[in-house]
């Protein structure tokens, strides 16, 4: 009987052990320490772009928020189909959720106008500030791509469609730090992002 209550004892310790061990999600990008000796984390800095109703869209928007972000265009032949398919996966789970936001950015500005983009929300039907779809200046947009979000977003001539992007979905907590980076065409790899995102919902 002894024997059974120690044992007893110590799967309940396993188990409140285990469960206060919860899942941190690492920081992603370059990381710096400052002269007060503390670790700063790469974060996304300020933009201001068009949504698809022409409201202008910052990094105000997203403050506090938790949201995922990614580069696509609407002429895309490739896997932009794809990555909408799973982004609609998202904001259908989050929709009622005001802490969870959805950005993408269009890297075809010069074709993808407000009114394009409307259009595209339409037939998604996709409303903001839940998810916003933006377009703007076409080198801020690359230039936060590859240099802030660090995936591909460029012109390329020789790819199907004249662009060439990630088809990542970039994870971003309430401090605009980058958390996580997962493949937007793969089920299984927005299934993981739908638990990361709990996590940093949690934080």
């Amino acid at each position: 009987m002894r024997l059974k209550i120690i044992v007893l004892n110590f799967l309940v310790a396993l188990l409140a052990f285990s469960c206060s061990q919860e899942k941190k999600l690492p920081f992603l990008g370059p990381k710096e320490v400052n002269a007060k000796g503390d670790t700063v984390y790469h974060r996304i800095p300020s933009f201001r772009f068009l949504n698809q109703d022409s409201v202008f869209v910052s990094e105000k928007d997203v403050e506090g928020k938790v949201y995922v972000a990614d580069f696509f265009f609407t002429t895309c032949p490739t896997i932009c189909p794809k990555m909408k398919t799973q982004m609609l996966r998202i904001y259908e789970r989050y929709k009622d959720r005001d802490e969870v936001r959805i950005i993408s950015h269009s890297i075809d500005p010069d074709f993808d106008t407000p009114n394009v983009l409307k259009d595209y929300a339409t037939r998604l039907q996709v409303k903001a500030p839940k998810w916003n779809l933006l377009t703007g200046d076409k080198a801020a947009i690359y230039q936060l791509g590859q240099k802030s979000y660090m995936v591909s977003a460029q012109e390329d001539p020789n790819e199907a469609g004249g662009f060439v992007h990630s088809g990542a979905f970039i994870l971003v907590d309430k401090n605009r730090h980058v958390r996580g980076i997962y493949d937007g065409t793969v089920e299984a790899e927005v299934n993981h992002l739908l638990e990361d995102m709990e996590i940093l919902l949690k934080e």
